[in-house]
């Protein structure tokens, strides 16, 4: 799954009020915001996208005048032939292009389709709105390389959005008027991008200390509770729920950050049903923090730690199918039990019942994909 994203359109408001609007925002993680007036001043909030008519624009608009009370309205002369002709035009000249598109009739939903191929974006406005053409603009497009995005004006809109068809569509874009709807809409686009995986039950058979090697650290930028932690393991395709360090020990204070992860080797689950070795995760790298249920969401690296540490060795069965992983050989570290528990690497023996991801799929440079690779 893609993650979704929302955009905001600003509201007919004086500058300072606008300005408040912004900010908030991009405090809710919303970094694209569609202007015509205030391109200058909206660079000086933060590292924010722009979408407008302009040149000055990070992503140029096609579809609109830019006239009326603040609301961007679609230009009511347009032809076919204007429209694909400015963003052939656009794109020529190297520009990322987003069209605006205001659907009232079947003419409307067929040049969606014709832009389809052409930009990189599509904003689609319902007047009298139905989910039909929706419906059947996704349909469409759903072998293009394009990202539609639907104009939705409260959180129900962008949930309906956001889930039709199954895939439903890549954004939403809605007036930022409201400072808590703005958060409720940042919150439904976040929780909407999240997968859910279907966690199993092994059992373990096997475990075995080991020597030294070099084992990783993820300390991210967010805490975690106890029952959530990381999907790792020593194949791409059968991963361990590893338990994050947010438990008090006896030995240790808590660091409910970080996840002891395993060795430089091993997989690790990130967003888009994808997968990196651990040595390769560095700060600002996206990963994936998932709980008991498999529920997940997206968090960022914020230090890689490596360092020289005894390993052991795990290995479970499940459906004839065995998984192995490597971890740290200390007490703090923990995999998940049959009951949601945490589970001492220093307890697990053979019988213990433990949850783990079983993929389907082989994998390519961390992409799943049909095809037969064996991992031992």
């Amino acid at each position: 799954m893609q993650n979704k994203f929302a955009w905001i359109s600003t509201p007919d408001e004086v500058w300072e009020d606008k300005k408040e609007m912004i900010t908030t925002a991009l405090e809710s993680g919303i970094d694209h915001v569609l202007d015509l007036d205030d391109i200058e001043n909206i660079r000086k909030l933060g590292n924010v996208k722009i979408i407008a008519n302009s040149d000055d624009a990070d992503i140029y608009l096609v579809g609109i005048n830019g006239e009326g009370d603040g609301v961007v309205e679609l230009n009511d002369d347009f032809t076919d032939s204007i429209d694909i002709a400015n963003a052939k035009k656009a794109k020529s000249e190297g520009k990322q292009v987003c069209a605006y598109i205001k659907i009232t009739d079947k003419a409307h939903e067929q040049l969606a389709v014709k832009l389809g191929p052409i930009v990189d974006y599509i904003i689609l406005v319902g007047t009298d709105w139905t989910i039909i053409p929706l419906e059947n603009i996704i349909a469409d497009l759903q072998k293009e390389d394009v990202q539609i995005i639907a104009a939705v004006r409260d959180v129900e809109g962008a949930r309906v959005a956001l889930e039709t068809l199954e895939h439903g569509t890549d954004g939403v874009i809605f007036e930022a008027n409201d400072f808590n709807q703005t958060k409720k809409i940042a919150q439904e686009v976040i929780e909407a991008s999240q997968l859910k995986y279907d966690l199993k039950i092994a059992t373990v058979t096997n475990v075995k200390p080991l020597g030294s090697g070099d084992r990783v650290c993820v300390d991210t930028t967010d805490m975690m509770k106890p029952g959530e932690g990381m999907l790792i393991g020593s194949y791409s395709k059968s991963m361990f729920l590893v338990h994050s360090e947010s438990l008090e020990s006896e030995y240790v204070a808590s660091r409910p950050f970080r996840v002891n992860a395993g060795p430089v080797q091993a997989y690790v689950m990130v967003p888009g049903n994808k997968t990196r070795y651990l040595a390769e995760l560095v700060a600002g790298d996206e990963v994936l923090i998932v709980n008991t249920e498999g529920e997940t969401r997206t968090a960022y690296v914020g230090r890689s730690k490596i360092e020289r540490r005894p390993l052991i060795l795990i290995e479970a069965e499940y459906e004839g199918k065995t998984i192995r992983t490597l971890l740290q050989n200390a007490e703090t570290i923990r995999i998940v039990d049959a009951n949601d528990e945490p589970l001492s690497v220093a307890d697990v023996k053979p019988g213990d019942k433990v949850k783990v991801y079983i993929e389907s799929n082989a994998r390519h440079f961390g992409i799943a994909i049909d095809e037969t690779i064996i991992e031992q």
